[in-house]
């Protein structure tokens, strides 16, 4: 059974991961920088390597994250079509909820490939 409680935590669960993916992303620019400029100043090879290491690791969270966006996203459509059939349609949670839908939609468009 779906409630309004549920419905609020799943919207927050998915501007969470939003501004967790946007973190990631900034994180991958400041690390690829840094790799840069640690090959230009000719670093150690062992801390370049390490910093290398770093690098793919921040990379790999992207995907993750976005994969935990897709869900969070099926989740909180679910239970917004399940409170829509028990005729609870207005209020200011149902209109975040699909205010983040939406938003998530469009950032799901803009990221593509």
């Amino acid at each position: 059974m779906a409630t309004i409680r549920n419905l609020k935590i799943k919207t927050s669960t998915c501007k969470r991961i939003i501004k967790e993916f946007h973190s990631y992303e900034k994180e991958v620019e400041r690390e690829a920088a840094k790799t840069a400029d640690m090959k230009e100043k000719g670093a150690d090879p062992y801390d370049l390597k390490q910093q290398e290491n770093v690098l793919a690791e921040s990379r790999m969270m992207i995907p993750d994250c976005r994969k935990r966006l897709e869900a969070s996203l099926a989740d909180l459509k679910g239970t917004l079509a399940e409170l829509e059939e028990s005729n609870q349609k207005e209020g200011p949670e149902i209109e975040d909820a699909r205010s983040t839908i939406a938003e998530v939609d469009n950032f799901f468009q803009t990221t593509e490939g």
